[in-house]
């Protein structure tokens, strides 16, 4: 497993160079829609109190701005919601890495107690009692409500919720002018120092499994462990999995705080710092962590012709 590697060149061989987002996917727009209502249909939970939408808001940069939402239950969850957006071009879903792929992902969280707690029996007949969602899945799918559908109709939404348009993506395709003198600098010193080494490929993350904690023990030094913590051992019980995490995705990072599984980080500039100190082992300067911040507001990006 990679733990460090502030070479640009090894970085760029393991997990390919930074790219522009892919257009959004031109998916069957029936099954689109489908994913859509069901996004935002509470009755996926146990107690029809929550949505995917609730947590993961598409107005918030997809997730809510909370350092840990609110389950089903009305407790906090172990983790923080990280956003929805380009989620389908992770290599896995969840902190730990739990999913491999969308449809798993909406499979454990719908049955998962105090997430939504529901299980797909339940939600089946609840919507396929629903005369539109019945005309709907018939036509989409050309075949009656089930489990196997409504996950593929949620996936398929998902699937639509990329974000091109950064100014960063437009960088890259070409326009050099777009990106200030001190936004491109910043793209420089992210290079220089090796924060490039974890966070690289299309979704600039969201790539590789990383121990939290490289160069110092982040848990001691935050005190009140919890089990989520031990982040991706909770999956496999090896001990080399303690405290490792799937590294997130810098899109659109600006606008998705509090960061980091345990939402510790309620600034940008906070999470930086925690990145140097426990990931680089190393102090920058305060110029080249205020160019580094700058280059990462570059990275927010568009949905449906809006920015975020």
């Amino acid at each position: 497993m990679l733990l460090l590697v502030p070479s640009i060149g090894l970085a760029q061989a393991i997990g390919g160079p930074l790219t522009p987002l892919p257009a959004v996917p031109a998916l069957a727009p029936e099954r689109v829609e489908l994913g859509r209502k069901l996004f935002n249909d509470p009755r996926l939970s146990s107690n029809a109190s929550l949505a995917c939408a609730s947590c993961h808001r598409l107005d918030q940069g997809g997730a809510d701005g909370q350092v840990r939402s609110l389950g089903v239950d009305g407790k906090p969850l172990p983790v923080n919601t990280p956003s929805v957006f380009n989620a389908s071009l992770n290599f896995r879903q969840f902190w730990d890495g739990r999913a491999q792929t969308l449809e798993e992902q909406a499979h454990l969280v719908v049955q998962r107690p105090g997430e939504m707690g529901s299980d797909w029996q339940v939600v089946v007949q609840r919507i396929a009692a629903d005369p539109s969602y019945r005309a709907g899945f018939a036509k989409a799918y050309g075949k009656a409500v089930d489990e196997h559908t409504l996950q593929d109709a949620l996936a398929t939404f998902q699937r639509t919720l990329l974000t091109p348009d950064s100014r960063f993506d437009r960088y890259l395709q070409g326009d050099t002018e777009i990106l200030s003198k001190d936004e491109k600098y910043g793209y420089a010193r992210f290079q220089e120092y090796g924060c490039i080494a974890c966070h690289q490929g299309v979704n600039i993350g969201g790539n590789m499994l990383q121990k939290f904690g490289v160069l110092g023990d982040f848990f001691a030094d935050r005190g009140n462990p919890t089990p989520a913590d031990l982040g991706r051992f909770n999956v496999t019980g090896d001990e080399e999995d303690r405290h490792v995490f799937k590294v997130p995705s810098l899109r659109n990072v600006a606008v998705t705080a509090p960061y980091f599984h345990d939402g510790s980080a309620p600034t940008l500039e906070a999470a930086v710092d925690v990145m140097f100190r426990y990931q680089l082992g190393r102090t920058p300067s305060t110029d080249d962590k205020a160019l580094i911040i700058q280059f990462l507001k570059t990275l927010t990006g568009e949905w449906e012709g809006k920015p975020l």
